[in-house]
């Protein structure tokens, strides 16, 4: 029986436990479902063409002698089977495979393939999170078939159009637009299609990234206005029930002097965010919606791996979709230094309260990544929490590892990248560096410390806006990513700093060592800026 049903039925209890039932296990229980499917997947993926290529003619027979027989990955060790689509390699046969940005401006695409058992706990966690969504306490939710599911997702083959299929094969949610006809338009037309709906008819749902649920948020309230304004003829579009909201709101907004928001026209059931910077973008979200959205985590490589519940305090992780390691960022961050350096990880039931981690995963279920370097940091928040009653620990996401800087869940930018784009805008540039910044707004940028070549300067004297265009229309030739921040999010996503000419070899004397290509630290950029500032200081005064 699928959730549509379960509700039919009526046992709200039934349901609760079905599918949102992992929130009582105790650690115990959890390690024992991690150590059980792990042990199927392990000997799927350990006789399969792909494993042995890893493997290299060892053959683990327990969880431990798989963790340190199979070294820690990254895509780089499955792009010959994978981007060849070659299933016959794989511990099990795909039934799709799903696409994403490898690296932008280095490598076009990464694929990942999904079984059918994958696909199955895939649904089952989708429509946990559907639930957990619409939850204010423990066994309450409020889903209905007759609910609208406003599209803020990418179709197909990009993971996020796994979402509305998977809840499809649950539950008949009407999505705004149709899934079919949404995969045929732009972002742009999606968002104006589904809003013209949402107008006629209300909505109950929104799911999206954080910063697309924002970048819509705000074109809703413009639009919102204009219909408002739009007099008879647009309330009569409208069904009775939208057009008296549409009326109150114009009312109540003119008396307190403010635009249309998106919660003065719908009352949300659920409202879910994933993606990366959410934490920048979450007040906004619930300012306009009235409602807190609830965060969770998928990526392609590892599906949906992890939710919020009610309480909104940090996310857990579904057992049943990834074995899943953490490795200590003191030690990641050394990875990075040491290439040959081989850290150590820790499980779920090993975690600490306030550490940060990389997390490593083994997808489950004949899924084809293990002991997989995602890239991506989380702090743990907790072992239990009172206030939920959960006594497995829960987690917050942090950022893209060091060494990617990723802009609002669109761009993953690399050191390669970034130097890819600097030769080609035929600027000289001796040195640069960059990193993550955020606005007085918290809204992120990529904030890039160029040194330019002293007798470029006397030739052709740029400013820090000349150098940005020049860098960002090369930026946007090599990333469609980063073309698309500002073309669907309206974001400018880079800011320009001209260093003086021989600052960066003053900092590499005075500390033994280069500041680092991406990301470096606060003090970092400061000893930086210090060196420079007492550089300009010394030639003034010469």
């Amino acid at each position: 029986m699928n959730l549509q049903d379960k509700l039919r039925q009526q046992d709200y209890d039934k349901i609760w436990n079905s599918y949102c039932g992992f929130l009582d296990l105790s650690i115990e229980e959890y390690m024992n479902i991690q150590n059980r499917l792990m042990k199927e997947q392990m000997n799927l993926w350990s006789s399969c063409d792909l494993g042995k290529s890893i493997l290299k003619g060892k053959m683990p027979k327990t969880i431990e002698e798989f963790r340190q027989m199979v070294p820690l990955t990254t895509y780089d060790d499955y792009a010959d089977i994978l981007l060849q689509k070659r299933s016959s390699s794989l511990p099990d046969s795909p039934i799709i495979w799903i696409e994403t940005t490898w690296e932008g401006g280095k490598h076009p695409v990464k694929v990942a393939p999904y079984t059918r058992s994958m696909l199955d706990v895939y649904r089952n966690n989708v429509t946990a999170c559907l639930i957990l969504s619409t939850s204010d306490e423990k066994g309450k939710f409020d889903v209905e078939s007759t609910d609208k599911f406003l599209y803020g997702l990418a179709p197909l083959p990009y993971a996020t159009g796994l979402f509305p299929l998977a809840l499809g094969e649950e539950i008949d949610i009407q999505f705004l637009p149709p899934v079919k006809e949404a995969e045929n338009m732009t972002f742009s037309e999606r968002n104006k299609e589904g809003f013209k709906m949402a107008m006629k008819d209300d909505v109950q749902y929104f799911f999206g990234l954080g910063s697309v649920a924002y970048a819509i948020s705000i074109s809703l309230s413009s639009a919102s206005s204009n219909s408002s304004s739009g007099g008879l003829s647009s309330l009569l579009k409208c069904s009775p029930k939208m057009a008296m909201r549409i009326l109150k709101a114009n009312y109540r907004c003119k008396k307190e002097n403010r635009t249309i928001k998106p919660k003065d026209l719908f009352q949300l059931k659920g409202f879910m965010i994933a993606g990366t910077d959410n934490k920048y973008y979450k007040d906004d979200l619930e300012d306009l919606w009235g409602i807190r959205p609830m965060e969770l985590f998928a990526g392609t490589e590892p599906s949906i791996i992890g939710t919020e519940t009610w309480t909104r305090k940090g996310m857990y992780f579904f057992p049943d979709t990834c074995f899943y390691e953490f490795i200590p960022e003191q030690d990641m961050l050394r990875t990075f230094e040491e290439p040959d350096f081989k850290p150590n990880t820790y499980l779920m039931d090993e975690v600490i309260p306030g550490e940060k981690y990389e997390i490593v995963i083994s997808v489950l279920k004949g899924g084809a990544f293990a002991r997989y370097r995602v890239g991506d940091v989380y702090r743990c928040v907790g072992l239990n929490n009172l206030e939920d009653e959960t006594r497995i620990p829960r987690f917050e996401y942090v950022d893209r590892i060091p060494q990617i800087i990723d802009i609002a869940g669109f761009t993953r930018i690399a050191k390669s990248g970034i130097q890819s784009a600097i030769e080609l805008s035929g600027l000289k540039v001796e040195n640069w560096t960059a990193r993550k910044e955020y606005t007085e707004k918290d809204r992120p940028f990529m904030h890039l410390y160029v040194e330019i070549d002293k007798s470029s300067l006397a030739m052709a004297p740029y400013n820090k806006e000349i150098i940005k265009e020049i860098l960002s229309t090369y930026f946007k030739y090599s990333d469609h990513d980063y073309r698309d921040l500002k073309k669907i999010l309206g974001m400018d996503p880079l800011k320009v700093t001209i260093i003086k000419s021989g600052t960066f070899d003053s900092y590499h004397l005075q500390f033994d060592k280069d500041i680092p290509k991406l990301n470096p630290n606060h003090y970092e950029i400061q000893a930086l800026l210090d060196i420079e500032k007492d550089y300009r200081r010394e030639r003034k005064v010469k």
